[in-house]
This record gives C-alpha cells, sequence and structure tokens, in this order.
C-alpha cells in the first residue's frame, strides 16, 4: 500500500480498495466496492457500559412477580453449571420493583437515577449467551468466541468503518479489565495492528485517571518533528514494496501516535468541565468520583469522534465486581458506584444532541439464576438475561423477549449475544455478513456464520 494515500484525503473505501483488507475477501475489487449493499447508519458510534461479572436481570429489570410468590420453594431448573435438571430453591427479588416513565418499565430500586431515563431505553429481556465462566464468556461477549483468539467488537468497528476523527483512535476502552481474558477483550487479532482498542487509564483500576499516557514527548518541538520524519523514512524503506499488513499496521500506529500528540491531548480532560457538569455524573462524590470520570471521558471521546467506546465497571481481584454467589446484598453499594454516573451520561448526551447518533449499550457477559446459592447469592445464568440500549434508532420507552416466569431462560423473541452483535453493527450501517476478513484461509467475520439483525428494536 501506498502509505501517501493516508494523508490525501482519499475515502476509506479507496484505502481499502487499494490495500489488502476489505469486505469480503483479501483481494478487495473496485467492483464489489460498488457492489456492497449499504445500510443507513442509524448511529455514529458506540458507548458499550460494561458490568463486568453478572448483575442479575431478576433483581434489576426483569420484574418476575411468580419470584414472590414461589419464595423459597423447590423448583425443577436445568442448571446451567452441571447441565442436569436438579430442584433448587427460589429466591426472590431483594428490592422493591416499581414501574416509572410513561411507558411504565419495571426497575428494580437498585438503580433510581437511571429509571427516571426508561422512557430513552430500549429492554432486551430475552438475552442468551455462550459460556457459563466469566473468561469464556467475557471472550464471547466481547470477540464473539469463547475460546480462540478473534478481533474484538470494537477492532471490528475500527476496522469496517474507519476513524471520524483522523488525530484520533476509533476505538477506545476506560480501565478496562485486567482478568477473564484481559487484553484479548480488546485485541485486533489478527486485523491489522491500528484497529487495536486504545487503552485510557489503568486495566483494573475503576479509580484511575481516563487519561492517554506517554502522550506528551520530552522533547522540544522542533526535536519530535525531525524524530518523527526520521521513524517515517526508516519504516518507508523497511516496507519498500511489501504487502505486510502487519507492518502495515505499525506503521500506521505510529502515524496516529504523532497525530495525537499534537491533537489529542485536550480531549479528554474532566476538569475542563463545568461544576454543574461534573456533579451530573457524581464526580466529587468517594462513592461516584470513579465511575463518573470514565463516564463523563466517554462523552468527551464520542463528542470528538471515537467510533467505540467501553466503559468498564471492573477492578483487580479474582472474582468481578457483580459476580455475587453467596451475597447479594453487594449489588447495592455496586449499583450505587454507577446509577448516577449512567443517568448522568444518558441526560449529558441528550441536552448535546449526541444521542440520537450515539448508540448506548449496557450489560454484562450474563445474567445469574433465579435460584439461591449458598443462602443468598445466585450462581452465573447464560440462558436468560437483560441488556439495555438508548440511542441510535432505537425505540424509546420499549421492551422486546421474554424469559420465563422465574426470569431463568430466554423463551419469546430469544436473542443471541451473535444477533445483538449484529444488530449493533446494523445501526452503525454494517452488514454483519459482509464485514470479514481473509485470515489462514477463510473469511471471519465477528458473528462467525451466525446472528440476525433484532429489525423489531429499531424505530
Amino acid at each position: 500500500m501506498d502509505h501517501t494515500l493516508f494523508h490525501q484525503g482519499l475515502s476509506r473505501r479507496d484505502l481499502l480498495k487499494r490495500s489488502a483488507c476489505g469486505f469480503g475477501s483479501l483481494a478487495f475489487s473496485a467492483m464489489a466496492a460498488q457492489s456492497a449493499p449499504v445500510i443507513a447508519p442509524r448511529a455514529k458510534r458506540v458507548i458499550f457500559l460494561f458490568m463486568q461479572g453478572g448483575p442479575s436481570q431478576v433483581d434489576t429489570y426483569d420484574y418476575k412477580p411468580e419470584l414472590f410468590k414461589a419464595h423459597e420453594k423447590e423448583v425443577e431448573f436445568h442448571v446451567p453449571r452441571s447441565r442436569k435438571r436438579e430442584n433448587k430453591p427460589v429466591m426472590k427479588p431483594m428490592w422493591d420493583f416499581k414501574q416509572y416513565g410513561e411507558c411504565g418499565r419495571w426497575s428494580s430500586s437498585l438503580f433510581p437515577e437511571v429509571a427516571n431515563h426508561v422512557d430513552d431505553l430500549c429492554f432486551i429481556h430475552s438475552m442468551h449467551t455462550e459460556g457459563v465462566a466469566h473468561g469464556p464468556a467475557t471472550l464471547f461477549l466481547h470477540t464473539g468466541a469463547t475460546n480462540l483468539i478473534r478481533p474484538s467488537m470494537g477492532a471490528w468497528i475500527s476496522y469496517g468503518l474507519g476513524a471520524e476523527n483522523q488525530n484520533l483512535p476509533a476505538f477506545v476502552t476506560v480501565n478496562p479489565p485486567a482478568n477473564k481474558g484481559g487484553p484479548r477483550n480488546y485485541s485486533n487479532a489478527f486485523l491489522p495492528a491500528y484497529h487495536q482498542g486504545t487503552v485510557l487509564g489503568q486495566p483494573g483500576n475503576m479509580s484511575a485517571p481516563p487519561e492517554i499516557r506517554n502522550l506528551e514527548s520530552p522533547l522540544d518541538a522542533d526535536a519530535v518533528l525531525r524524530e518523527h520524519e526520521f521513524l517515517d523514512q526508516l519504516n518507508r524503506l523497511q516496507v519498500g514494496n511489501s504487502s505486510d499488513t502487519v507492518l502495515d499496521g505499525v506503521i500506521r500506529s505510529h502515524e496516529l501516535a504523532w497525530r495525537m500528540q499534537t491533537h489529542a491531548s485536550e480531549v479528554v480532560d474532566i476538569d475542563r468541565e463545568s461544576r454543574a457538569t461534573r456533579d451530573l455524573y457524581g464526580i466529587g462524590n468517594d462513592q461516584t468520583d470513579g465511575f463518573g470520570r470514565q463516564c463523563l471521558a466517554a462523552r468527551q471521546l464520542a463528542e470528538a469522534g471515537v467510533r467505540f467506546i467501553q466503559v468498564s465497571h471492573c477492578d483487580n481481584s479474582a472474582n468481578p465486581k457483580w459476580d455475587q454467589h453467596s451475597n447479594m446484598p453487594k449489588h447495592e453499594p455496586l449499583a450505587a458506584e454507577v446509577d448516577r454516573p449512567i443517568a448522568g451520561l444518558l441526560a449529558d448526551l441528550k441536552r448535546r444532541g449526541l444521542l440520537e447518533d450515539t448508540l448506548v449499550w449496557w450489560g454484562s457477559e450474563f445474567g445469574r439464576t433465579p435460584f439461591s446459592q449458598n443462602n443468598d447469592g445466585r450462581d452465573h445464568n447464560p440462558r436468560g438475561f437483560t441488556t439495555w440500549l438508548a440511542g441510535g434508532g432505537v425505540k424509546r420507552g420499549f421492551s422486546y423477549g421474554s424469559t420465563d416466569e422465574f426470569g431463568f431462560a430466554a423463551v419469546e423473541n430469544k436473542v443471541h449475544m451473535h444477533d445483538l452483535h449484529a444488530t449493533i453493527l446494523h445501526a452503525l450501517g454494517m452488514d454483519h455478513e459482509k464485514l470479514t476478513y481473509s485470515h489462514a484461509g477463510r473469511d471471519f467475520r465477528l458473528t462467525d456464520v451466525h446472528g440476525r439483525v433484532v429489525e423489531e428494536i429499531f424505530a
């Protein structure tokens, strides 16, 4: 590839036609480019709010009156972990439910501030996924595979759409999980290197400032320019006439780093926001400060043109935050850490006109069982759980699908994680069946050979 094309204002499609990557195959022809179906995008970007560990759907948004009636009764379930039918004691929700907003959607008292925004939310109550342990299920959430090296969803979006702002990466992850897959959750895998997620802050540390590290050079401006030009010359000599996409990725990463040094230093700056805006996110409050800063950084990145931004509620412990096998009451302080920041993000995006073309996605790798474990805990449950979306063209105050009477398994309008991936790509204007990359003799895609677009949730 002629790397000077990068600076000549050519379209993403033109670049793909001249490079060794694109929709469908390694040799992406002009004919393929012209015949590729065009989907009108509803969203320009995604903000993913990842609650690592699995919040309980029956204690948050999936209201099941039957749980109150059957509390402590033995009911037969096909247990995900044992894969056997076993009698288990039903456990009612530990928090009160009530209806909110004009739409009357149910929410528990765990998220009182987010509940005030239900008229902007689109709930999917029929999620199901692969993997009963955190590691495989987390990888599947991020990459569409439980145990293989695959590109993350953010990397696929970067590859498919490119950067909206050429001075910033297309994919940013803020304080991502350090365990349960770690860097594989934001990896480019076999996609070109520049599609890997750029980390803000520190993996596994929710309190780390959401800042881009090592952005400022210790050299003066002239020396930085000479260093960049010299490195650029060496890179191009090494490339020669080669079509090595790995080396191409490294060079483009260097070019992006150079532009970020010049333009990105003030993109994420919490202190430049007004006191009222910081209060909206709970910044300055010990309980909400860490996650509030992440959410405000996500809004700043979205406003600056980053395509996919992930914000994670996680820590460095062996067990993820929301993973409560024996102490479900811990959901309450965890919810208090994120409730105000998420509500603040929704309100801030809406008042700035960003929610219309920003898709906000809240969710986890799986849910939890409606039966108890270790008296007051709940086990992992990949068979039925809830996620919600907001903005980006989805229906407002809407719910789709349902679980059974106990909130255990998805039974109506089931949505697999592959389907959710396909639907999010569709919202961004991409066909998940066409977004492919040729590697090791076959075409790969985020949804593998599966996935359907859930058209019913779009307005």
